[in-house]
């Protein structure tokens, strides 16, 4: 069984932000960790706008690893609420307070409030590539066939 990466967290600001859960998978089978809401007070997301909603948390990811910062299904489905540099990355060596740029593509007003289910953080291996510069680059059946799709049939 392959070991699981141990991802050190930490309050950025217990005195104010210790009744704000924890990162936590909802269900055994869950691939993210929903995150939650730091704000102090309601914050009004209006159409058209981007928020930063602190979450009130730091994190130590190991070398090797990520953490993904996705949207949350509901919020996009019932709100349209998304995050706006979806998926965001946190790299193993940044320890500042994880935000999450939410947007607002609806029509309605949006109100984040403290604790409110914002988004999703999904830990994933890296490989970091290396780069070989090259005149031509071998043919595929595809080749430059358009971009956003295959080349085949319509669309």
């Amino acid at each position: 069984m392959k070991a699981f990466p141990l991802i050190q967290i930490t309050y950025i600001r217990p005195d104010r932000d210790a009744d704000i859960p924890l990162p936590c998978y909802m269900t055994a089978q869950a691939s993210g960790m929903d995150i939650y809401a730091a704000v102090e007070q309601d914050t009004l997301v209006n159409p058209g706008e981007i928020a930063l909603i602190p979450t009130g948390f730091a994190i130590a990811i190991p070398e090797g690893f990520e953490a993904q910062i996705r949207p949350r299904s509901g919020l996009a489905v019932q709100h349209k609420i998304s995050i706006i540099n979806a998926p965001a990355t946190i790299d193993s060596d940044f320890r500042g307070e994880v935000k999450v740029a939410l947007i607002n593509f609806g029509n309605s007003h949006y109100t984040i409030r403290r604790k409110d289910r914002i988004a999703q953080m999904v830990i994933q291996e890296i490989f970091r590539a290396e780069l070989q510069l090259v005149e031509t680059l071998d043919k595929t059946e595809r080749n430059t066939g358009g971009f956003g799709h295959t080349g085949r049939g319509e669309g």
